[in-house]
């Protein structure tokens, strides 16, 4: 599992920690991470919004104004809306996606919480993600956040890196295996 100090690395790493430790010292970590949550759903539903994040042909200014619009009609918090100001002026709006996922990484590791890496071929649903969540805090004995992936060539089943332990229950693996068997 990747600590602070590893998420630190990278760009987007960089980045959400910044955005963590200005909400951290302002007391906003929880308002800062439904922000995220709320702009991570956007961004998956909204063609243009993804477009506004990752097109080249976007110039700076006009994502800042793009991005300081879209904070206003999500109702995101005044952090969370200058973050994405300075990200779109840094021209560092396509790293959004892994800032999210890593904001959400330190968020949880400083409630006390393990974060596991969970791949699936589809989206889980709430009730499926609720029952991973119990019979991971019952491995664990701790509260666990998942950090989920969709990735449809794992074909189904499911993925579940812990730290260092990885319970890989996909069907990929098992036709993999299967066909390893059979050429004996």
């Amino acid at each position: 599992m990747e600590t602070s100090g590893g998420i630190r690395a990278s760009l987007a790493g960089r980045y959400a920690s910044a955005l963590f430790d200005l909400a951290r010292d302002e007391r906003q970590i929880d308002s800062v991470s439904r922000s995220l949550d709320t702009l991570k759903s956007a961004l998956a539903e909204s063609a243009d919004l993804k477009a506004l994040t990752t097109s080249p042909l976007v110039g700076r200014d006009s994502a800042a104004k793009g991005m300081a619009a879209t904070a206003g009609s999500l109702g995101l918090d005044q952090t969370t809306a200058n973050f994405l100001g300075v990200l779109a002026r840094n021209g560092r709006l396509r790293q959004l996606p892994d800032i999210v996922r890593l904001f959400g990484r330190l968020a949880a590791e400083h409630r006390g919480e393990t974060t596991a890496e969970v791949t699936s071929a589809r989206p889980l649903d709430d009730e499926q993600v609720a029952a991973l969540k119990a019979q991971l805090r019952t491995r664990v004995g701790r509260d666990v956040t998942l950090d989920a992936r969709v990735d449809p060539s794992i074909l189904g089943g499911i993925v579940v890196r812990l730290g260092s332990q990885m319970i890989d229950a996909s069907i990929r693996t098992k036709l993999n295996t299967l066909a390893t068997a059979m050429k004996g």
